[in-house]
């Protein structure tokens, strides 16, 4: 177990702010995690639970103890489940899952982040979300330090969204989390670009491998690398609106992009609004929208978090006033 104070967190989040910590903790074993449990109840300060920080946005020092993961391995089970220690690299899994014939997760490749963040953020992509993989979420109880075992009905998922991130926020460490693959299943071509880019390379009948390159060669393409300009990929959650509004807008904007969810809710991408109210490539101050993708806001250089959160502000202003429709980050901010 690492047990550090006084921690830089620079390295532990993606958009590369220059922060700190008072301590950090570091569990690699479910004991280790029960260990952690322990300190944290003693703690008069607060403490944060994090992953990579790729979902994360520090506006300052954070005033208590940090806490993270690295309790790793990948465990085949019967009938194409797996067991994956929280601190897996996601992208990781998606990879040992190709390499086995295990279907269902390629869609969701080169998300960044680990298993443990997988299963409180819901992350999705391409047509596809963690939540309908996940079968169960194994965590170490803070107050009492005992294991405990979720279902996936348990953690109540939704977009982008779970008890994790709220009831139970700060309430658990997890340990592992059990995904449930198939040994076979038809591929997911047709959200996005995925389709247009399989035709372009003459691929008519792609494999799990192909199909899970062509996702990472389009993320690649879009989104920048946060080693080299700080990001926390998509920043903002796509807003789903009611049936009425959605005519409304649509009688205004033709072109408007859209994805049905269910006879009275329409998903709009938060990434075409935000381009149509002329953020694409702008910056302010040390902050800015990255200028292939309006839905990532990127750090050009030496920006605080608190520069991000103007930014952000100044979006969702934006956006507000031209549509009538809230976005909200999907990162969270501390």
């Amino acid at each position: 177990m690492k047990d550090i104070r006084n921690y830089s967190l620079k390295d532990h989040n993606t958009f590369g702010i220059d922060a700190a910590c008072c301590r950090f903790l570091e569990y690699a074993t479910v004991e280790e995690a029960q260990e952690v449990a322990a300190l944290l109840r003693d703690l008069t300060a607060p403490y944060l639970l994090i992953g990579r920080g790729s979902n994360l946005l520090l506006t300052r020092d954070f005033p208590g103890t940090v806490v993270c993961s690295a309790l790793r391995g990948i465990d085949a089970l019967e009938g194409q489940q797996i067991r994956c220690g929280s601190g897996e690299e996601w992208d990781d899994v998606v990879a040992w899952c190709v390499d086995h014939n295990l279907y269902g997760a390629e869609n969701l490749s080169l998300i960044p982040g680990t298993v443990g963040a997988s299963a409180v953020q819901n992350i999705g992509a391409y047509g596809a979300e963690v939540k309908d993989l996940i079968v169960s979420v194994e965590a170490v109880e803070i107050a009492t330090g005992q294991v405990r075992t979720f279902t996936n009905e348990a953690c109540h998922y939704s977009y982008r969204d779970s008890r994790f991130k709220h009831e139970w926020k700060d309430r658990y460490l997890i340990t592992h989390v059990v995904y449930q693959l198939a040994a076979d299943q038809p591929l997911n071509t047709v959200y996005g670009n995925i389709a247009q880019e399989l035709e372009r390379r003459a691929i008519t009948h792609p494999t799990m491998a192909q199909l899970r390159q062509v996702i990472i060669d389009i993320r690649q393409s879009k989104l920048p690398d946060p080693k080299v300009m700080g990001n926390a990929g998509s920043f903002f959650m796509n807003p789903v609106i009611g049936r009425q509004q959605f005519e409304q807008l649509l009688e205004r904007y033709p072109e408007m992009p859209h994805y049905y969810i269910d006879e009275q809710h329409e998903k709009i991408p938060a990434a075409w609004m935000i381009d149509q109210c002329g953020w694409k490539g702008r910056s302010l101050g040390r902050a800015g929208v990255h200028d292939r993708q309006a839905l990532v806001l990127v750090n050009r250089g030496g920006a605080t978090g608190s520069e991000v959160v103007a930014l952000c502000r100044a979006i969702q202003q934006d956006v507000r006033e031209r549509f009538g429709i809230d976005i909200h980050p999907e990162v969270n901010i501390i």
